[in-house]
């Protein structure tokens, strides 16, 4: 389900839910004083996004621990790459289930794909990755007509 936007002419335009989902994306560097975003692009039905953790809490941040505070999210540490993905498809669930979809209705996959970027030429192969995707749409795993 194409639930954030469709792809015209190789680009991006954003459904009212889409530009929810770009609010949001934009609200974690605003709410997390040690986040730094970078590249990203909203798809059809998912999100390509770099963002940098200037702060490490744990030597592997993308486990799961217990939990010792009620307003972390489910089993990842308060600042974690768990913990902000989380926080981050919740906050656009809750404002979908507001109004724009169906309450309940499924907003996101359940999990996510992580990478650690190590160096410079990754980290502008992924850029290019990001900047050029609404263009090869058709040739997404997660494609849907």
């Amino acid at each position: 389900m194409k639930l954030f936007g469709d792809i015209i002419d190789g680009e991006m335009a954003l459904s009212r839910l889409g530009e929810v989902a770009r609010e949001e994306w934009c609200h974690v560097a605003r709410a997390r004083h040690n986040i730094e975003l970078d590249r990203y692009v909203i798809m059809p039905n998912h999100l390509h996004g770099l963002f940098v953790i200037m702060d490490r809490l744990d030597d592997d941040l993308s486990h799961p621990v217990e939990m010792h505070h009620p307003k972390q999210a489910r089993g990842f540490p308060s600042g974690s790459l768990g913990a902000i993905v989380s926080h981050y498809k919740a906050a656009v669930s809750r404002r979908a289930w507001s109004g724009l979809i169906g309450r309940g209705q499924r907003v996101w996959q359940r999990n996510y794909y992580d990478h650690i970027v190590r160096d410079e030429e990754s980290l502008n192969e992924i850029r290019r990755y990001i900047i050029e995707n609404p263009a090869r749409w058709a040739e997404d795993s997660l494609y849907v007509d």
